[in-house]
């Protein structure tokens, strides 16, 4: 018995690893189009690679699976968070899970995975092929079993080969392109806790926002942008977005601003700046919302100034004007579509014996290890699934 995987990414090795570890006298072939596999394990995480998620305080999967969270709740009962960290620490790679949940290994070096998975593939005998481009279904009917993990694709026209569905592909996890010099200027700036949303629609995000020299960054955004992938896309990446700076609910903006109007009577508005915010980022918020009166006592605001002061915390307007994708990180909303597989086993309705695991499935997370994590599980559900064929002869 032979099988053909398509992708030399995270998702084709943890498959060929686990199917051949079910099925040792089956040939498992790695078929990857580059010259060098594992490329995009070698940058995730700031090239510490985010090998999952602790899925603590989510409360509901499509909070942190926009397309495919049912699914994902389903394949979890065979392969969840808990069995991919068990997963890794019996294969001597240790993990460590952080503040925000996002596990890591604790060597903080995404070549420690990409170590294992080599080491594992030579040891098990599974046969890597590189610099070979598959076109054609055609090709490789030479195969028992074909698996297609090639990951996310940018066009439509790259999954026309697959002879399936394709709910057509738009860019996610994504930062975002505003035109703002002062802004700009801001570059490097932290606001811990931001929530960012579209007007006029439910999109919203929160956590960590990062100012850069291009606009804006840091989870809130990347949330937002998988959240608001189609959204986005449509309108061709112009949009208004509006900016919580603290998350702050009205009255707690408007308490905070009359409580520095109380207790820093005589300091300088821009000197002291409300609800943690970064200081340089209170400046620019001041000035963008009162002008030059920034530059006065607190205690010489009035009801107006107030007014637009607590707005420009809880409603600070921006546009849109393109995204800032990270092509190393290029992730994906779209792809084969999941009613073309039967949600048992991820093989095609229409093509017995061909299976699809990864991000080549329209399955795509937030930032944090759930892409990953989708991998781990989407991948071992086939594996499972080829090795039951071969058992049973179904």
């Amino acid at each position: 018995m032979r099988t053909a995987i398509i992708g030399g990414g995270a998702a084709g090795f943890f498959l060929a690893i686990n199917l051949k570890e079910m099925m040792p006298a089956m040939d498992v072939i790695i078929i990857e189009s580059a010259q060098k596999v594992l490329r995009k394990v070698a940058v995730s995480g700031g090239g510490r690679c985010n090998v999952t998620n602790t899925f603590e305080d989510i409360r509901d999967l499509k909070e942190v699976y926009p397309r495919g969270h049912r699914l994902m709740g389903r394949l979890f009962r065979t392969f969840s968070p808990q069995d991919a960290w068990q997963w890794f620490e019996l294969r001597c790679v240790r993990l460590t899970a952080q503040a925000d949940h996002c596990v890591f290994p604790v060597s903080q070096d995404a070549h420690t995975i990409i170590n294992l998975f080599l080491a594992e593939t030579k040891r098990l005998g599974v046969i890597v092929k590189t610099g070979c481009r598959i076109t054609s279904l055609d090709e490789l009917r030479d195969f028992d079993y074909i698996c297609v993990t090639t990951g996310g694709q940018p066009r439509a026209e790259g999954l026309q080969w697959l002879e399936q569905d394709i709910v057509e592909p738009v860019p996610s996890l994504f930062t975002l392109s505003i035109a703002d010099s002062e802004l700009n200027a801001l570059t490097g700036t932290v606001v811990p806790d931001a929530t960012v949303f579209i007007p006029g629609t439910k999109l919203r995000a929160s956590g960590p926002l990062l100012l850069t020299h291009w606009g804006m960054s840091g989870p809130a955004i990347l949330r937002l942008s998988s959240y608001a992938a189609r959204h986005l896309a449509e309108c061709d990446y112009l949009s208004p977005l509006m900016v919580n700076w603290a998350s702050a609910t009205e009255a707690e903006a408007t308490e905070a601003v009359v409580t520095l109007i109380k207790q820093c009577a005589q300091k300088l508005i821009t000197s002291v700046a409300p609800l943690q915010l970064p200081q340089r980022l209170w400046t620019y918020l001041c000035e963008k919302a009162i002008g030059q009166r920034a530059h006065a006592p607190w205690n010489s605001l009035n009801a107006k100034e107030q007014r637009r002061l607590v707005n420009v915390l809880i409603a600070d307007e921006y546009h849109t004007n393109g995204r800032a994708p990270h092509r190393d990180e290029f992730v994906t909303c779209g792809g084969v579509a999941l009613t073309a597989v039967h949600s048992s086993t991820l093989e095609s309705r229409t093509h017995p014996g061909l299976f699809f695991a990864g991000e080549v499935l329209d399955i795509d997370g937030v930032t944090g290890g759930f892409n990953f994590q989708a991998a781990w599980t989407t991948a071992y559900t086939v594996a499972c699934a080829i090795s039951n064929s071969v058992r049973t002869g179904k």
